[in-house]
């Protein structure tokens, strides 16, 4: 196994999924208390970032089913989830259907923003994958599944230290609408959707 396409790997993974931490660390914190979460965040961060790997692929061997324009609008996916949150925690709705429901954050729910979150990565990939073989594509995809773990374990570790537990505890609800919100938005801008 070649280490320098490893290093490279995880480079390019640690670049484009940095920012995920927080978010990750806001479910973990959510689903404090609650048995299954811990589980249903991994399963959910894996789940959608698989399907970012998978959408990488098909794009770099020539699949035609997602136009780069098409990514912008992935923004739209933690636009609505924010909303819908907000909409129930200051409308005083209080359907399990949330984001996060009483038992933490639902698996597909967290699939569903670390797609949409990640769907910028897909253009940064494909570039990348279009320029190495098929042995170093299978080093990407492994290096890039193990990060996935090792970024679950960076956001549990976040959310569990007594002043940040603490703080997501206690602004951690509302928190998490406004960075899905801005998340949403931020995607949207920078991918030119609706011309923006």
């Amino acid at each position: 196994m070649d280490l320098t396409t490893i290093a490279q790997a995880i480079g390019l993974f640690v670049v484009t999924n940095i920012d995920d931490i927080v978010v990750v660390a806001l479910f973990f914190a959510q689903g404090a208390g609650h048995r299954g979460a811990t589980a249903r965040v991994v399963a959910g961060q894996y789940l959608g970032f698989a399907a970012i790997l998978v959408a990488a692929l098909a794009a770099t061997f020539g699949a035609t089913f997602l136009p780069e324009a098409a990514r912008a609008y992935f923004g739209l996916l933690p636009l609505l989830l924010g909303l819908r949150a907000a909409w129930k925690l200051w409308g005083g709705d209080d359907d399990d259907d949330a984001p996060a429901s009483k038992d933490g954050p639902a698996l597909l729910t967290v699939a569903t923003i670390t797609f949409a979150n990640g769907g910028d990565n897909i253009g940064v990939y494909v570039p990348v994958f279009v320029t190495v073989g098929y042995t170093s594509l299978l080093v990407y995809a492994a290096v890039f599944l193990v990060l996935v773990g090792v970024l679950c374990a960076a956001g549990k570790f976040l959310a569990t230290r007594a002043p940040i537990a603490r703080a997501l505890s206690r602004w951690g609800h509302i928190l998490l609408p406004l960075i899905l919100i801005a998340l949403g938005i931020v995607i949207l801008v920078e991918g030119g959707a609706f011309g923006l």
